[in-house]
């Protein structure tokens, strides 16, 4: 049947919306039409019937969302006319487009209010030639003044009478005439109670635990279980504050609590004859908050005798007070097959479906056609005719946390993709992609149906629809639906109500990943507010894509020194280094040349573009320098990447090659001291990820942190290459500090601690061709088997001299970068080493057409990190590094710094005043007067780290994704790997990205690919962007995603520094308490200065009908309070600061 829908008629003319219009109504004239014929035949068919029978033309549904849908359908199919009302927040609902009419309420009420307003639908309804009123559920569906006032506006109820209404309505009357009707009930109170002193009275004469529960309402509004004294009044007014909100009325019933009961409900119908039936049972046992989750029907595993004695002790009271319509009798079934009433809803209930799908029966238009005058024998209802087949299942499909305790979620849904297929029934009225969901009402987003022939079947469709949804925006408790859906225990059939306080393992669930949508938020930031990642300089990234040269790709890479090294240990790969005939070469392009060129900026995407090209065709370098240094700092402060997952993904496509690092002894990684065990634990982790040879210096060659650093890798399984750092010239007979006996007294000592190579780390280029000769000549002729490798920079353009000359004199490996990456304070080049020994005893073996592709690519790629680029400020290099002797990297920076701050023009005089501190200090910083002294080594003085709490603390943060890399992170740079950690959840995989847009972001226009994962590739495509701002400062930002339209709502920094936002809670800050959901402020319960210990009250907020007590995270002061009361919030708002003590 074509429905009128607003959305659908955009553009048309009015006189052709007036003729839809009319051809509609005039459909729904003649399926009503054949409605009162076959009404008629069937009334004539069967025994006279002294009800009257009056035909309903419309309906108006005094309710919204799902419920409100639901109802229009099955007018829809009746040929009934559809009406609808809608609050002022709903003005957007889809609800309200789904009817033919619709009608707005409430205006200037809360938005709860607007759908409790009686006047306004009655006053809706008269004035729109309205017949009937459905409540659907929640709201007014149980207050019999509603039905009551429909009456006798001469509108007809679609429900029970207004005096079934209240009997059962009110827990009291209700319990009282089931004990008349002679069916067992829970021992509680017998009249409504409003004061948390009588409630008090109560739990004290008949003992704990007992329930709370709201006189006037259900649906798990107003419910509490009590089972301490002490909590009795503070529970009371929560929960009569919530009934109060949800039904109009805080009245409590109080009974006793029955432990581990099944949650068992019999659907009945009656008519206006006297006539109930029942439609079985349904098993809502899957409860939290005692609202329910999951229902299924019919109960599994109910015993025959228990079902038949259930189903006639609901069809019995419903006929002892002339029950008619629709109505669920609630019963609390023990595991010894005892069950008791517990309440009537005399109404819908949220759970129907599954009886609809098991029985075949709508139960909305039976409904409708019983409120017209239809008996049951007339509508083919008699109990024999009603059979149960198949198994169904409902999950209710909620905008809710279940990591954080179910906190109601809102804002705007980004993405929404739901599961359908046979056997799929779904539910649902505002779930599409950029609909609100908003604090005021219900967290249900859609109900979703399962049927198949028993309850595994059914399960199993579940579980596959609900995989199929994707929903990103906000947060949803799928994953927990999804692990009750692969429970055991569930699929037996064997839970009651106590299933999910009682399986915590149900909430061990990795959250959804939400990559697209996080990247997404990422280029709309980049776009909107500028780079994420400072960019050193005002170039930007060429538009370019870099030729990978060719590569095979169905071959393994040659075999290489690593292969040697895994099947030998570190001992067989210096020998098989030590024997080897030809120059080794150390290719620093991965590390060291980038560090000194590009300030450490190039990115894990394009060094894995390369690697498989290295691994073919460089199988015969000594190492390949990767990690460690200032990759690890720059990788995640900068580059907002793991560089355990660099370090993994390279070992992947460079099997055969050994990856070396530089570790800073006693120092790992950091620039700190740090406990023993810490660098320890981080060498044994980085063998696992991946490392080979671990260059293990201290810039002042202080032995005990040496000394340390070659214990942990040897423990670790590592190579250890202990390098001694160069400085000075020891030609220089005026210089008595840096000489050679100076350098062997070292190498002494570094090989009795057992080194498996020597190095020479020349850090600041100083080590000049005589000089190289002199000392690595002195250390072949001494440690004739032991591998001596030389790393340096070429700073003063000596480099390729002193390396050959280091060659010439007995090393075994000299450090070098690829052409396009090399000189000035990066490496010697790679071709021009290459070149310089070919034919030589020495030749490298390297093919030097292969050294000009790898050239040719870096040359390529480096243009992309143009805003880094050192060559803006250092055109060549400069042999003045002899005198200043400051190292590459430094040097670099330092250079960076000067222009920067408009002193490049006084940089020579910079780096005179640089030699002369250095010359001042007498070459080593010793002490600085009124500092603390420490005798010993720093670090062997420090408690050790507990990794375990730090992984508890980092989990407790961060989620369940943590990992002992992250672990490690923390330990080396906390305050750094938690801003990383921060970033890659709110902005995703931005590794994945080519490098021009994740620094600068795309152009409008522009399409582009990435690939967050091996078969998983997403295609963007940059749309446009608003200009309008929201009032939160927001614009859109619209995208293309995979052919859909995806936008995200991005925060323009500039723009709301004019504007006043409400402050958010700033990530990793302790004392701070920030909203835990959206929702309004209805309780302060501190004021500033007041002493608050942990779990504390602070305030109250009340969402979505439920009211929650915001928690003090800490011991200590109240210091600020950023709310007041009534003020609405979002999540993660400031609320109010503690000063922890």
């Amino acid at each position: 049947m074509t429905r009128l829908n607003s959305q659908h008629h955009q553009g048309l003319s009015y006189t052709h919306e007036t003729k839809m219009l009319g051809a509609h109504l005039s459909q729904l004239r003649r399926v009503a039409h054949h409605r009162q014929i076959l009404a008629s035949v069937l009334r004539q068919a069967s025994s006279s019937s002294s009800i009257e029978y009056q035909p309903i033309k419309s309906v108006l549904v005094a309710n919204r969302g799902e419920i409100a849908i639901r109802v229009f359908r099955a007018c829809t199919e009746l040929g009934i006319r559809s009406v609808a009302v809608y609050s002022e927040q709903d003005k957007m609902h889809m609800h309200r487009q789904k009817a033919d009419e619709s009608y707005i309420i409430g205006q200037g009420l809360s938005p709860v209010d607007a759908y409790l307003c009686i006047p306004e639908i009655i006053r809706v309804a008269k004035e729109n030639d309205v017949d009937a009123i459905h409540p659907g559920y929640g709201f007014l569906s149980e207050r019999s003044d509603f039905a009551q006032a429909c009456i006798d506006s001469n509108l007809r109820f679609i429900g029970p009478s207004p005096w079934v209404v209240e009997k059962m309505g009110d827990k009291v009357a209700a319990r009282q005439t089931a004990i008349n009707a002679g069916v067992i009930v829970v021992p509680g109170t017998d009249h409504p109670i409003t004061s948390a002193d009588n409630a008090y009275e109560f739990c004290v004469k008949y003992g704990l635990p007992v329930m709370l529960k709201a006189a006037y309402g259900g649906g798990g509004r107003g419910m509490r279980v009590v089972r301490d004294l002490n909590d009795v009044k503070e529970n009371f007014r929560l929960a009569s504050s919530e009934a109060e909100a949800s039904f109009g009325n805080g009245a409590m019933f109080i009974e006793k609590f029955i432990e581990k009961p099944r949650h068992i409900e019999l659907q009945v119908l009656g008519d206006k004859a006297g006539n109930v039936v029942h439609l079985y049972e349904r098993d809502c046992s899957v409860q939290r908050r005692h609202q329910k989750l999951v229902e299924v029907a019919p109960a599994p595993n109910l015993d025959k005798r228990v079902r038949e004695a259930m189903a006639a002790d609901a069809v019995k009271l419903c006929k002892s007070v002339g029950y008619e319509n629709a109505g669920t009798v609630e019963f609390l079934l023990d595991n010894q097959g005892n069950y008791y009433f517990i309440e009537v809803n005399a109404r819908l209930q949220v759970e129907h479906t599954v009886t609809e799908e098991i029985t075949g029966i709508d139960l909305v238009q039976s409904q409708i056609r019983i409120a017209e005058g239809m008996t049951l024998p007339e509508l083919g209802m008699t109990q024999e005719n009603i059979t149960a087949q198949g198994c169904a299942i409902q999950c209710r499909v909620t905008t809710e946390d279940p990591a954080k305790s179910f906190q109601p979620d809102t804002g705007r849904l980004e993405v929404f993709r739901s599961g359908e297929g046979m056997g799929i029934r779904l539910d649902g009225a505002s779930a599409y992609a950029g609909a609100i969901i908003s604090p005021y009402y219900d967290s249900l987003l859609m109900k979703v149906i399962s049927r198949a022939s028993d309850l595994h079947a059914s399960a199993a469709k579940m579980n596959r629809s609900l995989r199929e949804f994707r929903i990103r925006g906000v947060k949803t408790n799928i994953p927990f639906l999804l692990n009750v859906l692969e429970n055991q225990k569930f699929l037996n059939g064997t839970i009651d109500t106590t299933f999910i306080d009682e399986n915590p393992q149900l909430f061990q669930f990795k959250p959804t990943q939400n990559r697209a949508q996080k990247l997404l938020n990422y280029l709309g930031n980049v776009l909107v507010n500028g780079p994420l990642t400072p960019l050193a300089t005002g170039l930007k990234p060429a538009e370019v894509y870099a030729a990978l040269p060719e590569t095979p790709t169905a071959t393994d890479p040659p075999r290489g020194f690593r292969d040697i090294l895994v099947a030998e240990g570190p001992e067989g790969f210096a020998k098989a280094v030590r024997h080897h005939k030809g120059l080794l070469l150390m290719d620093t392009t991965f590390r060291d040349a980038h560090q000194s060129l590009l300030a450490t900026r190039v990115r894990t995407h394009d060094l894995l573009k390369i690697s498989p090209y290295v691994a073919h065709n460089f199988s015969g370098l000594y190492s390949l320098e990767n990690w460690g240094g200032a990759t690890f700092d720059v990788a995640l402060r900068f580059l907002h990447e793991c560089p355990w997952e660099r370090l993994e993904a390279m070992r992947k496509l460079i099997p055969n090659i050994p990856f070396q690092m530089l570790l800073r002894g006693a120092n790992g990684v950091g620039y700190t001291s740090y406990p023993d065990n810490a660098v320890y634990k981080f060498c044994e982790l980085s063998v696992k990820a991946g490392m080979d040879i671990f260059r293990v210096f201290d810039s002042l060659n202080y032995m005990p942190n040496l000394l340390l650093g070659v214990e942990a890798v040897g423990n670790a399984g590592g190579v250890v290459e202990a390098a001694i750092s160069y400085s000075g010239d020891i030609c220089d007979a005026t210089k008595t500090k840096y000489t050679l006996p100076y350098y062997m007294n070292l190498a002494d000592e570094l090989v009795k601690a057992g080194t498996h190579v020597l190095c020479i780390k020349d850090m600041a280029g100083l080590l000049k061709p005589h000089a190289a000769k002199l000392l690595i000549s002195s250390l072949r002729d001494k440690y004739p088997d032991l591998p001596i490798h030389v790393h340096t920079h070429d700073t003063s353009g000596a480099g390729v001299a002193s390396m050959l000359e280091c060659a010439y004199s007995g090393a075994d490996a000299v450090d070098v970068a690829v052409d396009s990456m090399s000189g000035m304070t990066s490496q010697p080049s790679m071709g021009a080493m290459v070149a310089s020994l070919m034919g030589h005893d020495l030749d490298t073996g390297m093919d030097l057409s292969n050294v000009s592709e790898y050239s040719a690519f870096w040359e390529q790629t480096r243009t992309l990190y143009a805003p880094f680029e050192c060559a803006v400020t250092m055109k060549s290099g400069n042999a003045d590094v002899y005198q200043n002797e400051i190292p590459g990297g430094q040097y670099t920076n330092l250079q960076f710094q000067a222009f920067s701050l408009g002193l490049g023009d006084q940089f020579e005089a910079i780096k005179k005043a640089y030699r002369e501190a250095n010359l001042l200090l007498g070459d080593l910083i010793k002490m600085l007067k009124g500092l603390p002294t420490i005798e010993g080594r720093p670090g062997e003085q420090m408690e050790p780290m507990d990794f375990v709490s730090l992984k508890t603390q980092l989990t407790e943060d961060h989620g369940p994704r943590i990992n002992d890399y992250d672990v490690l992170s923390s330990a080396m740079y906390p305050e750094v790997t938690e801003d990383f950690l921060n970033f890659r959840e709110k902005y995703g995989p931005v590794d994945k990205l080519d490098t021009r847009i994740f620094l600068t972001g795309p152009k409008v226009g522009e399409e582009f690919e990435v690939q967050i994962e091996k078969g998983k590739t997403l295609h963007i495509k940059t749309l446009a962007m608003a200009e309008d701002l929201t009032v939160n400062g927001e614009r859109e930002v619209f995208f293309e995603l995979n052919g859909q339209l995806r936008s995200v709502m991005v925060r323009d920094q500039e723009a709301v520094k004019e504007l006043h936002v409400h402050p958010k809670v700033s990530p990793g800050k302790k004392g701070q308490v920030g909203a835990p959901m959206p929702g309004t402020v209805v309780d302060i319960r501190v004021q500033v200065g007041d002493e608050v210990k942990k779990g504390s009250p602070l305030v109250v907020l009340s969402a979505m009908k439920m009211e929650m007590v915001v928690q003090s995270p800490c011991d200590g002061k109240v210091a600020s309070i950023d709310v007041t009361k009534d003020m609405k919030l979002e999540g993660d708002d400031l609320v109010l600061s503690i000063d922890p003590q």
